[in-house]
């Protein structure tokens, strides 16, 4: 009998032994894995710095300048000697209307001015004979006006003479009448030769600069209304970039400020820009404001108007102060700030912000000195009661 209590001692020392062992394993996982175990954290310290802010904005890739060419009168299209993406020269012909019978008519008016000529030189010949017989006429009144005065002819005489003198100033007069309407006519005529062969010239599609065709709004054979443009060419040196901007962030952008883009086509080619003017009017329903971006270089080879572009203007660098990262920052009670560390436990420090960068750094205004020490990520929320362990790295939260 004494035997089997012995056992039965044995045994429920035993248990005993194994649940505390499992009641320790159970508190060591619980504090160091569970939900009461410590929080693994990355920590940095504040440092006092200046940064170079920068503000992101996405854009589309336009032209400043572009050229509707077409037509200055209805007609139908004769033909076009390029297509989209044909560079063109200025002056270069790129296309004719149909004539019809305009130049029928242009001849027609060229015989009709050189009758015109032939009318004013007639004329002109008509006239120097009409002076010929107005001087002869005058000249006779003189001489019979002597001829009476010395009693050798008679009244009648002088007054036929006299007649005949102002029948010749009439004649004169009638056939310089002749000579100024010739003159005229003639005027006319050139003028409306004129305005035929400039209606004609300008049944050419003229390129009014160099550039680049982007569009045909027309075949040959088709008929084009008076101002409808047939082709689209752009000037390659007036692309820009019509950019939006947060305006949370851009205070500070204006004129002049270097800036960097990326063209969505080429996403490891940054091209070097500045811009150039800050529109005066924001768009109020995106809260966005807007400004133009110019290439200090022509891009080569050009990209297609429309594309996206990102861009990156730089601002003047901030004096310097504290600086923390971005991923720092934590919102709690409705608050901004971030968790420090003091003597070994958490406090939430409520921080006033500045200016940010790109690369993630934010000012800190209020609320932090140079040195303290905060935390920049942590596996999982924190609160003020929680236990922390400061790691070199979380995987999958740090960098």
């Amino acid at each position: 009998m004494k035997n089997y209590f012995s056992s039965i001692s044995r045994r429920a020392l035993a248990l005993g032994a194994a649940v505390a062992v499992l009641l320790a394993l159970f508190a060591y996982g619980i504090l160091r894995a569970g939900p009461l175990a410590p929080v693994p954290v990355t920590v940095i310290k504040v440092e006092k710095q200046a940064i170079a802010p920068a503000l992101f904005g996405i854009g589309t890739v336009e032209a400043r300048y572009t050229y509707m060419i077409g037509p200055t009168a209805a007609g139908k299209l004769k033909r076009l000697d390029v297509d989209v993406g044909d560079p063109v020269r200025a002056g270069q012909v790129l296309g004719a209307m149909d004539p019809v019978d305009l130049d029928d008519r242009i001849a027609a008016q060229r015989a009709a001015l050189k009758a015109a000529y032939a009318s004013v030189r007639t004329a002109e010949v008509q006239l120097r004979a009409a002076a010929a017989r107005k001087a002869f006429a005058e000249s006779q009144v003189q001489r019979y006006e002597q001829l009476m005065q010395a009693r050798t002819t008679s009244e009648e005489t002088l007054a036929t003479q006299r007649q005949a003198l102002k029948d010749a100033e009439a004649g004169w007069d009638s056939t310089r009448a002749n000579l100024e309407a010739a003159r005229q006519a003639l005027d006319n005529s050139r003028s409306t030769l004129e305005g035929l062969v400039a209606q004609r010239a300008n049944l050419n599609l003229v390129a009014p600069v160099a550039g680049l065709v982007t569009a045909r709004h027309a075949n040959p054979g088709t008929t084009v209304v008076a101002g409808s443009p047939v082709l689209e060419t752009v000037d390659p040196k007036s692309l820009w970039v019509n950019a939006r901007f947060d305006q949370l962030s851009a205070a500070g952008l204006r004129a002049g400020l270097p800036v960097s883009v990326v063209l969505r086509s080429r996403r490891m080619q940054p091209l070097a820009g500045h811009v150039l003017w800050v529109d005066p009017l924001a768009d109020a329903v995106t809260e966005e404001t807007l400004a133009k971006l110019v290439f200090d270089e022509t891009p080569e080879p050009l990209p297609p108007l429309g594309e996206l572009a990102e861009a990156t203007v730089a601002l003047p660098a901030l004096p310097p102060a504290p600086v923390i990262p971005n991923a720092s920052i934590q919102r709690v009670d409705g608050k901004q700030g971030v968790w420090l560390i003091d003597d070994g436990s958490l406090r939430f420090a409520p921080v006033k912000l500045g200016a940010r960068d790109l690369d993630g750094r934010v000012q800190v205004l209020e609320g932090l000195k140079a040195g303290e020490q905060i935390v920049e990520y942590s596996q999982r929320a924190l609160t003020a009661h929680s236990r922390i362990r400061i790691v070199e790295r979380i995987p999958g939260v740090s960098p």
